[in-house]
């Protein structure tokens, strides 16, 4: 997660990227670009103000010396055009990326299918393929659009998309069916039916993203911006009414002289909020930047923003908290059943089970008594599937009819038998739920044996990984399947602030929903068709990649590693670009406050003398103020872009304190930077003889 938020600026500015900006932000001067952004635009009107004042005095009738203003128009030009590398190296980055996707994607011959059940197909390009076409893909055939797998189950390779080289398995009938146009079968086949037309995939939609082409303003920052837009009508007011102030003043005492257009327009992009204006957009697009690098599209900006305003998260406990495969570690026998007898008989039911517990039965029973495994032919053993009816397998051998499964489930197996379900194992299956395991009982006939406990292994690390959402605000809730006993059980182990046991998708929605009427965001992560509507309801919903279509086009983002964990890191990387954000507001208003001191003495020193007691940094002339504000107004866009893209060092601190950790760090920086900025610039200026 380092690696993906902190950045160092020279990976940030390398040389290729940085060359692309340069050329980029000089096409964003086109005037239509600034008219998206107030603030520059005002800047952009200023510049080219100046400018013809320039070219007026070059006739001998300008109000200042042509030099002056000249450089003056030159240093607000500069303004603008590096608030234009911030915003292009932002999308430089996303281009880059969009250029080695649009690389991957390529046409390709589909083996097309007329018929499912047959496999004769006839060759088809992949840009003739539509929604519901059903295609043929096997060993080292490329997937040509995205589809949903119906039947077969094979190896894909996706590191065109996810960058990762190892390859996934994708297989009919649950939640990894889906495949991405571009990926490549390694193994198997597959029958894959086409969920989207060419030019609408999802490897297109990815494209369109990270280019920022369809990057929209949040809710926030376009509150920001009417914040700023304020600011600047506010200032350009004011600045306005200064010119008559000041003819009147000269002509009332008949000293001195007024202000000079040059300097006023000076006065008002110094004095407005550019730096943040010029950063605003940069940063928006770098938090989607670092989401992307996290192998994370968002489908807006909006979703990032809501990631970082997220104070309730929903997490699947299966893949997420622990571990994923729950494993056997006792045999528990009924009284008068031996140990051995018990474990003899788990194993036997356990031997055609695939399944990662009924493996693990095996493996204990094998480390434990010795037991081997045998061969399953030569005991002719009749496998019987475990079904979410019955909630129960086992096999069926000679006279032998050996079950294991839920308590409940096998108690009614066992007094259907004629038999009768001990109350002493009831009692060990009730015993090992409370601890946070599974109980699964193990019959033979009509005779209870035992229990096998198998235990869920909670994520190293993970109690802490919560504690820190806590002390930042965020109450995490546990989801699973399981009963409520054992749930809460594993929520204590893990230290998650709340838990929702014997999940169902109604459930679910129906949890969502409560918090938002609180006025709670929350988020979630899913991968399966009946996610999909708790996916649709939360506010930031995180799809896997392998899971259905369904998911994936309910949810707001695509998590192309389909890694359930990686919801906490996407609500740090949300939460550290509104902390970018608000750090560099901050430090951009009290900057501004600073250069009020240095130029507003300079600018009113001929019409009022007495402003000189102002002038606290002693600056070498009016001329050389001006100028010096004007080039540190510049200058510090160049100097806070590494930050703007690489965003605000994250941490886990309440909003209270982070806001008094950002007045002290950034609001007291930006007042003493400009002082220092200008003053060392009003030396060089001078040393210079640039006025």
């Amino acid at each position: 997660m380092t690696e993906t938020i902190e950045r160092s600026p020279a990976k940030l500015l390398n040389g290729p990227l940085l060359k692309r900006a340069l050329v980029d932000a000089l096409r964003k001067l086109d005037p239509r670009h600034q008219l998206r952004n107030p603030v520059m635009f005002v800047v952009w009107v200023c510049s080219a103000f100046v400018t013809l004042l320039w070219l007026h005095s070059l006739g001998g009738g300008g109000e200042a010396r042509p030099s002056f203003i000249l450089q003056i128009a030159i240093w607000l030009w500069f303004t603008l055009y590096f608030a234009n590398v911030a915003e292009a190296l932002a999308e430089g980055r996303g281009k880059a990326q969009a250029d080695a996707l649009r690389a991957s994607r390529k046409q390709v011959t589909a083996k097309k299918l007329h018929r499912a059940s047959e496999r004769t197909w006839t060759p088809a390009d992949s840009g003739s393929l539509r929604l519901g076409d059903l295609v043929l893909i096997e060993a080292g055939d490329t997937i040509p659009l995205d589809g949903e797998v119906i039947e077969g189950i094979a190896s894909v390779n996706e590191a065109a998309v996810t960058g990762e080289s190892a390859p996934v398995i994708r297989e009919s009938g649950g939640d990894r069916s889906a495949v991405t146009g571009g990926t490549e079968v390694l193994s198997d086949w597959i029958v894959v039916r086409i969920t989207s037309n060419p030019g609408d995939s999802f490897l297109d939609r990815m494209i369109a993203m990270v280019e920022g082409a369809k990057r929209q303003k949040t809710p926030n920052e376009i509150a920001l911006d009417i914040l700023l837009a304020s600011l600047t009508l506010i200032f350009l007011l004011a600045v306005a009414t200064l010119l008559p102030f000041s003819q009147f003043a000269v002509k009332a005492t008949g000293l001195g002289s007024p202000i000079t257009l040059t300097v006023l327009v000076a006065l008002l992009v110094c004095l407005i909020p550019t730096t943040i204006g010029g950063l605003l957009s940069a940063i928006g697009i770098a938090g989607m930047d670092r989401m992307i690098r996290a192998n994370v599209i968002a489908t807006s900006g909006r979703a990032v923003e809501a990631a970082g305003d997220v104070d309730v998260l929903l997490l699947d406990k299966t893949g997420t908290i622990t571990l994923g495969n729950r494993e056997a570690v006792a045999f528990l026998p009924a009284p008068g059943v031996t140990e051995m007898a018990m474990a003899e008989a788990a194993q036997l039911a356990s031997l055609p089970d695939e399944t990662p517990e009924g493996r693990s039965v095996v493996v204990l029973a094998k480390e434990t008594f010795g037991l081997r495994e045998r061969d399953l032919q030569n005991l002719h053993l009749t496998f019987v599937p475990f079904t979410a009816q019955t909630r129960m397998s086992g096999v069926d051998l000679d006279d032998r009819r050996i079950r294991k499964g839920a308590t409940d489930s096998v108690a009614a197996w066992i007094e259907a038998e004629g038999g009768f379900f001990p109350i002493e194992v009831r009692e060990i299956a009730e015993r090992i739920a409370r601890e946070g395991g599974t109980p699964l009982v193990v019959a033979d006939g009509p005779l209870a044996l035992g229990v096998i406990h198998l235990k869920d292994i909670v994520k190293g690390g993970i109690h802490e990984r919560f504690a820190e959402l806590r002390r930042m605000g965020i109450k995490t809730v546990m989801v699973t399947g399981d009963n409520p006993l054992t749930a809460a059980a594993i929520a204590a182990e893990a230290g998650v602030d709340d838990f929702l046991a014997q999940a169902t998708p109604e459930r679910k929605l129906r949890l969502i929903r409560d918090y938002q009427a609180g006025g709670r965001l929350v988020a979630m992560t899913g991968d399966g068709t009946n996610d999909a509507p708790a996916l649709a309801q939360a506010d930031v919903a995180v799809a896997m990649n392998s899971g259905t279509q369904a998911a994936k086009e309910a949810g707001n983002m695509v998590d192309l590693d389909s890694n359930p964990t990686k919801l906490i890191e996407i609500v740090r990387i949300g939460k550290q670009m509104l902390m970018t954000r608000g750090s560099l507001t901050t430090f951009s208003i009290a900057n501004d406050v600073a250069k009020y001191f240095a130029i507003l003495p300079a600018a009113f020193l001929l019409t009022y003398p007495q402003l000189k007691a102002l002038d606290v940094m002693r600056l070498h002339s009016p001329e050389s103020a001006v100028l010096s504000a004007v080039i540190f107004n510049a200058l510090i866009i160049v100097a806070l872009i590494p930050l703007a893209l690489r965003g605000v060092k994250f941490r886990t601190l309440p909003a209270a304190d982070l806001l008094r950790r950002n007045l002290l760090l950034y609001g007291l920086g930006g007042l003493m930077v400009p002082f220092l900025g200008i003053k060392i610039l009003d030396l060089l200026v001078v040393a210079l003889h640039l006025v």
